[in-house]
């Protein structure tokens, strides 16, 4: 596999910012590897295995995952939420137990009487 001659628009978006991310690097790999991709399907030079790939990420068996997968992603964060919130509640839940408990009399502020037929 050689080198072209010739600059496609792949190659110039890859020359762009090289001081970016690696996160930004592996996107601009990711264009040049899917218009390489598109290049050999247009002039018929695409290998099976790349053929096959693309048919795939199109099937309906795909879609259908992908949206399995954003589903569960959407639970997770419900979960997480959902685990926040009860942790929040339990907080709350201490502080009015605490506020109740000032409200009780104590026991120092009243007299006890031995006689007294309620009192154990």
């Amino acid at each position: 596999m050689g080198r072209r001659k010739g600059s496609t628009n792949a190659d110039s978006f890859l020359e762009g910012d090289l001081s970016a991310t690696a996160e930004a690097m592996e996107n601009r790999l990711i264009a040049l590897a899917y218009s390489r991709a598109e290049e050999r399907l247009r002039n018929g030079t695409a290998t099976s295995q790349e053929i096959v790939h693309f048919l795939r990420m199109g099937s309906m068996r795909q879609q259908t995952e992908l949206e399995k997968l954003r589903k569960e992603n959407e639970l997770l964060v419900a979960k997480t939420e959902a685990i926040h919130s009860t942790t929040d509640n339990g907080d709350l839940y201490r502080q009015a137990i605490e506020a109740m408990k000032s409200y009780q009399p104590s026991n120092e502020d009243e007299e006890v009487y031995d006689d007294d037929p309620y009192v154990y």
